[in-house]
This record gives C-alpha cells, sequence and structure tokens, in this order.
C-alpha cells in the first residue's frame, strides 16, 4: 500500500511539473472512542470540462507540444462520455432509484440474504456528503472501462487511474458513514499491516501441513484457529480449523463434512436458515428439510422433532443457528439435543453444524447467555471474520472435530501437503488481519465492543418504539428487526437489509448513538411524508412482530396511516 501510495505521488509529481492543476497527499486522521483511524487519500483539483483532455492521465502526461485540436478532441469526447453518464443511474442517487425485490418465493427455504456493495470502514458520527456529479461521473462505466488498445489507452479521452480512484475512495467512505443494514464491524484500523500487502501470501494446502511454497501466514492462521477453539472450549489436539474466504464457505465445509461422516443423512434446518446452508444441501445432493419457524424466528421445536421421528432409520445432521439473517434469532441448542435424546438417537447417528456467522463470536462474551461450545456433543462452528472483528476483506473461521476432517483429506504432491478445504490457493492476508484484531482488541477489547453492540441495540429499539413504529429485537441479539420504510430512497440512504415488509438494522461498533438519533429523526419524516407499511399478506414477517411470543410490546400500524396526509 505504502508503495502503491509512493508511486502514486511520484507519478503526480512529474504530471504537476508540466501542468496548472496540483496533485497532493493529504493525510486525515479521525479518532472515536479508544480506537485510532488514519486514512491517507490521494485528492485531486477536479478541473472544469474544458481542461479535461488535459487532467485525465494523471500517469501519462500529455506532451507539451499537442496539438489544440487534438486536445479539443479529447475533451469533445470526454464531453459526451459525461452526457452518457448523466442519462445513467447515478450511483449515489438515492431518488432516482428504486429498491429492487430479490425476496426469493417464501415456499423455498432459506432466508434471501442481500449482500452490502460497500463493505469499508467508516466509523465515527460524522455522515460524509454525497459525491458531486463530477464526482460520480469518474466512476461511470464509460470511465472506468479498461482500453483494449494502446491508441485508445493514449487517446486522452478516458481519466487517469489516480483521478478515478480519489472519487471511489470518496464514494466509499460516503457509503460507509451511513451503513446500518448489514453486519459488518467498519470501525478497525490495520496501517500497521499495510506494508505486508506488497507481498502474494498464500496459505495453500492444510493450515497445519506446510506447503513448498515459503510466502505464507500459517503460523498466524494456526493462532487464529487456535484462539477460537479456546473460546469454543475445545479439547487441545481434538480439532482443526482454518480461515476460510467467508461465513458461507465455512458452512459449505461444514456440511460437507457432515454428509461425508453421514451419506445418508437427512439434513434439518429452520426456513430462516442463511442461504448457504441450503445452497450445500443442492451442491453435495443432500436430502433436507426446511423445518418451521417461531414468530422471533427460532426453529419451531415440536416441528422438527415430528420430522425427526419420521425419519428415524436415517442419521440426523441439524444446522442450528446462533443468529439468524433478518432476525439475530438464536435456535436453543440444549433444546435440540434434549430433542435428539428423547426420541432415541445415539450420538453416532447424528451431526450438529453451529452457523454462527456473527453471534457466535459474541455469545461467549455476553453474561449469562448459553454456552455453544465443543464440551457439547456438536461437531462444527463456522463464524464469519470480517463481521464483528472488522476486516478489509471477506473472511471467516470454521473449527471441526479433527476425526471428521480424516475423511475429507487427500494427499496432493504438487503442494507438498494435504487438500482439507474447499479452497486451494487461500488468502493468507485474511489470516493476518484476523491475527492483528485479535492481538491488539484482547478478551477485553472483544467484550466491550460486544457490550457496546447489545446497549446500542436496544437504545435503537427504545428511540424507535417511543417514536411510534413497531420493531423488536431478539434476546441474544444485536439485530433491530423494523417495519419496513415505506421510500425506498431512505432504505437504500441507509443500506437496509429489508425481507417483504420487514427491515433489520444490524448494530455494529461503528454504530453510535448520534447516527442512531440521525437515523430515527429521518425515519420519522419518512413516516409523515409516506406513511407506514401495513402487512402484505396473512403471517407476513411484519404480521409476525406483532407476535406476542416476542414479548414486550409493539406499535401497530393504524388503518388510515398507510397514507398520512401532509
Amino acid at each position: 500500500m505504502r508503495f502503491i501510495i509512493q508511486s502514486a505521488s511520484r507519478v503526480a509529481t512529474r504530471a504537476s511539473s508540466r501542468r496548472s492543476n496540483s496533485l497532493g497527499v493529504v493525510a486525515n486522521q479521525a479518532a472515536n472512542g479508544h480506537s485510532s483511524l488514519h486514512s491517507l487519500t490521494l485528492r485531486t483539483t477536479v478541473p472544469p470540462l474544458h481542461d479535461a483532455a488535459r487532467r485525465f492521465k494523471a500517469s501519462l502526461p500529455l506532451p507539451d507540444d499537442e496539438e489544440p485540436a487534438q486536445q479539443t478532441a479529447a475533451a469533445a469526447e470526454h464531453e459526451s462520455l459525461l452526457d452518457r453518464h448523466e442519462a445513467k443511474p447515478h450511483l449515489d442517487n438515492n431518488i432516482a432509484d428504486a429498491v429492487q425485490d430479490y425476496t426469493s418465493d417464501p415456499t423455498k427455504a432459506g432466508t434471501p440474504s442481500p449482500w452490502a456493495v460497500f463493505d469499508a470502514w467508516g466509523a465515527g458520527d460524522e455522515i460524509v456528503d454525497p459525491l458531486t456529479a463530477q464526482e460520480e461521473s469518474m466512476l461511470s462505466p464509460d470511465m472506468v472501462r479498461i482500453p483494449t488498445s494502446d491508441e485508445e489507452r493514449e487517446s486522452g479521452s478516458l481519466p487517469g487511474e489516480s483521478d478515478i480512484l480519489s472519487s471511489y475512495d470518496k464514494l466509499l467512505k460516503r457509503k460507509s458513514s451511513v451503513h446500518f443494514g448489514y453486519p459488518y464491524n467498519l470501525m478497525y484500523n490495520h496501517e500497521e499491516l499495510y506494508e505486508f500487502m506488497k507481498y502474494s501470501i498464500n496459505n495453500l494446502g492444510d493450515p497445519f501441513i506446510t506447503s513448498n511454497y515459503g510466502v505464507h501466514s500459517r503460523q498466524f492462521e494456526c493462532a487464529v484457529i487456535d484462539f477460537f477453539a479456546d473460546l469454543w472450549k475445545a479439547e487441545p489436539d481434538s480439532y482443526w480449523g482454518y480461515v476460510t474466504t467467508c461465513g458461507t464457505e465455512g458452512n459449505l465445509h461444514s456440511i460437507l463434512l457432515a454428509r461425508e461422516c453421514h451419506p445418508d443423512g437427512i439434513l434439518y434446518s429452520s426456513r430462516e436458515t442463511h442461504y448457504s446452508i441450503f445452497k450445500a444441501a443442492r451442491y453435495y445432493r443432500m436430502e433436507a428439510r426446511a423445518i418451521a419457524t417461531l414468530p422471533m424466528g427460532e426453529i419451531d421445536y415440536d416441528a422438527l422433532a415430528s420430522e425427526i421421528s419420521k425419519n428415524l432409520d436415517k442419521p440426523v445432521i441439524i444446522n442450528v443457528n446462533i443468529g439468524t439473517t433478518v432476525k439475530g434469532a438464536v435456535d436453543n441448542l440444549d433444546r435440540i439435543l434434549r430433542i435428539l435424546k428423547t426420541l432415541g438417537v445415539p450420538r453416532e447417528r447424528f451431526h450438529i453444524h453451529c452457523d454462527g456467522a456473527l453471534f457466535a463470536m459474541m455469545m461467549p462474551f455476553v453474561d449469562w447467555a448459553p454456552e455453544v461450545s465443543f464440551r457439547k456433543p456438536i461437531d462444527s462452528i463456522a463464524v464469519s471474520g470480517h463481521k464483528m472483528l472488522g476486516c478489509p476483506m471477506p473472511c471467516g473461521i470454521t473449527v471441526a472435530r479433527k476425526e471428521h476432517v480424516k475423511k475429507v483429506e487427500q494427499r496432493i504432491d504438487y503442494l507438498n501437503s494435504v487438500d482439507t478445504t474447499i479452497m486451494g490457493s487461500r488468502n493468507g492476508q485474511a489470516a493476518l488481519y484476523l491475527w492483528y484484531s485479535l492481538r491488539k482488541k484482547g478478551i477485553g477489547g472483544i467484550k466491550r465492543d460486544v457490550v457496546h453492540c447489545m446497549e446500542t441495540a436496544g437504545y435503537l429499539r427504545d428511540k424507535m418504539t417511543e417514536a411510534g413504529f413497531t420493531c423488536r429485537l431478539n434476546d441474544l441479539s444485536c439485530t433491530v428487526v423494523l417495519e419496513r420504510p415505506m421510500d425506498d430512497a431512505f432504505i437504500k440512504r441507509w443500506q437496509l437489509a429489508c425481507e417483504e415488509d420487514i427491515a433489520h438494522v444490524v448494530v455494529m461498533p461503528n454504530v453510535t448513538k448520534n447516527k442512531i438519533n440521525k437515523f430515527v429523526e429521518e425515519l420519522v419524516e419518512c413516516k409523515e411524508t409516506h406513511g407506514r407499511m401495513q402487512p402484505k399478506r396473512e403471517g407476513s414477517p411484519l404480521e409476525q412482530l406483532q407476535c406476542s411470543s416476542w414479548g414486550g410490546s409493539y406499535v401497530a400500524p393504524t388503518v388510515g396511516a398507510f397514507k398520512e396526509e401532509l
């Protein structure tokens, strides 16, 4: 990273000697709580359109003796690109673009899980201003396309990489500052690791068996695995694991182990399970059952018991959700184990995976929370690394009982290692970043983050309830579920994850009370202008929010509130 910045600075210095515009490197430093966040950003003076031809190639300065006619032609072509950009949806225009409804067929299993387009740090109370039209134009498809000929590259019709990246940096800052709907911790500082981005760190093969490739971070990866094995109380030398690309990969690997242990087993999981579990069942051609859920999102335990009792001739594979995607509900592991005991299913006939994408990393730090650990008869746990800890790249951790991994292990001479993971080449940077976060935060730091999330989620629930909105917060969760706002522009501005007639906010360490106050203030304005959402159908997610099984009270929309008069 430092090399890239220095190279860009040298190029800019050479370019500035031949131009009137200046390119500078500005270091911005921000502080929030006990963490200090720094950003080193290339900032460029935005040129007027008539100077576009001379500003666009920061990495390839135009000759001083270039003919004016050539410059004019390049500028004209650029203006044409801008005109085409104006006719398309803008990257930061939250008014013109409607939110597309990608909700899955409700008869199918699995929760539709939208994904965040922007996943970068943006902590603090400040909300960054939107991009200007000129800055947005830098990120249009016409501007960022890659030339396929030297003539096009040298024509001066395309902006320089430094200008494009400067606009992109501002866009990410903007989107990160109003990020509420997805479980990504954006408050982190990894400046000390920038030096290592120049290395191609690849942990190919098994994390515990070193290959011939020497540029790896296995020592850090093993330390991360040991940390989580200890957190989840696995006995020494009884576990195996690796750093994955994301929580989905951890689920894919864990369900693969379950299938190899029980080739004819049936997979049971709730309908509100993350889609990756049922994706694994399709990949591995497993028989699967989607079990109904209770209104708050937990699996329906009676329905689970009934379904298992019908298939006692086949092994039982159960996915236990340690925090569902939309409602943050935690399945009761002890109750599920009691069901298996009551039905007489012996240990060698069942396999339990715990999908703990977000909350399996939080639960050990919640006072008096139920224990999810390898001291109980479970077989694997998978979590996401970039969610609670925060990381610039998606990543995760999966830990399983060692004896299960032997069933998928294969010796690969080419690697001088064994093949035990889903991926072959594996991102060694992710292991390094996770290790660094765990070492810097420590147990006390993670505990403070968890307490902040839980308490701040309660604050958001109370503020929205006081403002007259239907919202719920599960026990053991930092996910606040609310009625879906009627305005798509509001949903896009705050990047809310929606499902039918509900939305949710996942309170992470970078979500502050000041931002919550601003969010609720704008939500009230949205309600006054556009009205409130009504349940879209009988038994819809919004109708379930009003169920008494959640406990507490809710604010039901009245008939006349669907479209209030201004």
